[in-house]
């Protein structure tokens, strides 16, 4: 039977019920200082040894007794005997008993009868380093429940301690769970999926001080699941099970809980991260995590770090924050707490952020991600141009040469992206798929560097800038070739439909995926509709809108779509068939301020690189000669 979720509470409500009945035990066990990076002290060390144990000279020089020196200058030059009132000494060495001073090689002058001219008094203890200088003996070093640096290691060293008493890292058990899950090496098939969550899973826990082990994959059986559990919680001190969590019929995770233990919530006012189960068995703890990447490793950090930080007695680490300009509307759900990735990008002396896809499964969407815009339960959302406040996954000064690129989707972005980064790594790029008129839209209100555009004016035969001088008739615009690239259909393999033109797919109920309101694609098969006097009504499938073309590529190669129009890398990228149809300009768009920056001239360099060129055109259907090339300017 389906186990709904038993409960939808906050997340901080959520947290505070979890640490209120789950507890890692502690262990401790002695580490060599040389391998404690890292590690947490489960006592206070104290010196056994001072350091300096000696007196000792901090100048290469001679040792003196510094009365003897009183009166020196450069008018009264004073001569001291070797051995009688001065001894050679290096850097380290032990002052000699009878001396309090070092005075350095430079300010001496030597004769040749041995005797040494100084021209100014030593002080006492001058450039001595007395003993006890670095380190006392019986002096507090590290306290209890700190974390250890490299220059720790060196205090500890220097006081005598070769080993200390650690907090042992806590074991976790990571439980992939799911008939379809494989191991990442073997051969993919249609219902499999690779288990990439414990991998990642495994790697925060690292990060945070606890020894995890990937244990095998259990399938959707309920028998199963609990032998897996009670085998855990024998040797580990913290499980995590992954997947099965939700309310399908096949999710086991909080039934196998609750016969062996004690669950404390099912179902967390989240988004992502709603199907998290919190719990404990034989007095450990167990979270059964969303099997969704995206909300698996976000309900990871909610509840396993703080349960770790705990066991260390470390404060929870919090990320710094920065207030941005929202480029596009993020709309939300009252009722749930709702975490988005955005992209963070400085232009024209602000920051903007764009939300990136909020699938819960979406895992590049925090590799891409720059900060979390956090949106409360109570709240709606926020519109464009409202300034927030987000929590950043990269520091702010990498994000201040972010160039973010709006407007069509091409994948040259992603290989200019990756050249730029080899050139010049302090720059990166990256990209917001708004389509050719919302990125033409993004770089006039200021809130993009640059926006790939190819929307072709059926009037004057032109592409782009008819668009531009309606939309901002006044800015300063300038359009830089990109490439030249082949639109066409994308069909399964063989083309099973036939289809060669438009007029193919009217009233023949093969199913078409669109590209969304504003894209230069969408624009283009509109423009191919009005010239066979077709109405789109007689498309079927021509709501269905996606943001790129992978995306558009991604549904004809799962058979949810027949045909779609896009380029020939995305057909390829799926090994589909490509019908080509039109060639197309692809222009950048930029502001003056931006065009004539250092970064533009990165950029330019690339584009116009013989090498990028040819990786370029390497990826089909694209020719580079016009790249970098101007296509004019607008004031």
């Amino acid at each position: 039977m389906r186990k709904v979720y038993l409960s939808n509470i906050p997340r901080r409500e959520a947290l505070e019920k979890f640490l209120a009945g789950a507890e890692i035990p502690q262990h401790t066990e002695k580490t060599a200082v040389d391998e404690a990076l890292d590690r947490v002290t489960s006592k206070a060390v104290f010196a056994r040894y001072s350091m300096p144990g000696y007196h000792a000279a901090a100048m290469d020089g001679i040792a003196v007794q510094s009365q003897k020196t009183f009166g020196a200058s450069d008018q009264a030059p004073l001569l001291l005997k070797p051995e009688q009132d001065y001894h050679n000494i290096n850097t380290g060495e032990p002052l000699p008993a009878e001396f309090d001073a070092v005075i350095k090689v430079e300010d001496v002058q030597f004769h040749q009868d041995g005797r040494a001219e100084i021209l100014a008094p030593a002080t006492p203890w001058q450039h001595v380093r007395s003993v006890g200088e670095d380190v006392v003996s019986g002096e507090l070093i590290i306290p209890s429940r700190h974390p250890l640096r490299p220059q720790d290691l060196g205090a500890l060293l220097a006081g005598g301690i070769t080993e200390i008493d650690t907090l042992k890292a806590p074991r976790v058990a990571v439980i992939p769970s799911g008939s379809e899950i494989i191991d990442p090496g073997e051969e993919r098939k249609k219902g499999s999926i690779p288990d990439f969550n414990s991998t990642v899973i495994a790697s925060y826990l690292k990060q945070w001080g606890a020894h995890p082990e990937v244990k095998p994959s259990v399938p959707d059986d309920p028998d199963q699941i609990r032998e897996a559990l009670l085998g855990a919680v024998k040797e580990y001190e913290l499980i995590i099970i992954n997947a099965g969590s939700s309310a399908g019929d096949k999710d086991f995770t909080y039934a196998a809980i609750e016969e062996l233990g004690e669950p404390f919530l099912h179902g967390v006012a989240t988004r992502p991260g709603k199907p998290t189960i919190l719990g404990k068995i034989g007095g450990k703890p167990v979270i059964g995590l969303p099997g969704y990447p995206v909300s698996a490793y976000m309900s990871l950090e909610w509840f396993a770090r703080p349960l770790i930080y705990r066991y260390f007695g470390l404060p929870l680490p919090e990320r710094d924050k920065l207030k941005v300009t929202l480029g596009r509307r993020v709309v939300s759900e009252l009722g749930v707490e709702e975490f988005i990735r955005m992209s963070v990008g400085f232009v024209e002396d602000r920051y903007i952020a764009n939300p990136l896809t909020r699938g819960a499964g979406v895992t590049m969407s925090l590799v891409r991600a720059d900060g979390l815009l956090v949106v409360p339960a109570n709240s709606l959302g926020y519109e464009q141009d409202e300034t927030v406040e987000i929590e950043l996954c990269r520091p702010e000064a990498e994000l201040r040469h972010n160039l973010l690129a709006a407007g069509s989707h091409d994948l040259i972005l992603d290989l200019l992206a990756s050249a730029l980064k080899e050139r010049a790594p302090y720059l990166s790029l990256s990209s917001a798929h708004l389509g050719s008129m919302g990125g033409i839209a993004a770089v006039g209100r200021g809130q993009a560097h640059l926006a790939g555009a190819h929307l072709f004016d059926p009037e004057s035969k032109d592409y782009n800038w008819p668009y531009v001088e309606k939309m901002m008739p006044r800015a300063d615009m300038h359009l830089v070739n990109l490439a030249y690239r082949m639109q066409g259909w994308i069909v399964p393999r063989g083309n099973p439909d036939g289809i060669e033109t438009v007029g193919n797919l009217a009233d023949s109920g093969v199913s078409f995926i669109n590209r969304q309101k504003g894209a230069g694609t969408r624009i283009l098969f509109d423009h191919l509709l009005r010239e066979e006097g077709l109405s789109p009504d007689r498309i079927y499938g021509y709501e269905r809108e996606e943001h790129t073309h992978l995306n558009v590529a991604a549904a004809v190669a799962a058979g949810t779509a027949r045909v779609g129009l896009g380029i020939l890398p995305a057909a390829r990228a799926f090994d589909l068939d490509f019908v080509p149809l039109v060639e197309e300009r692809y222009d950048l768009l930029m502001n003056g301020s931006f065009y004539n920056s250092s970064e533009a001239k990165a950029l330019f360099e690339i584009i116009t690189d013989p090498h990028f060129q040819e990786k370029a055109e390497a990826m089909g259907g694209y020719s580079m000669r016009d790249a970098g090339k101007s296509m004019g300017k607008a004031n």
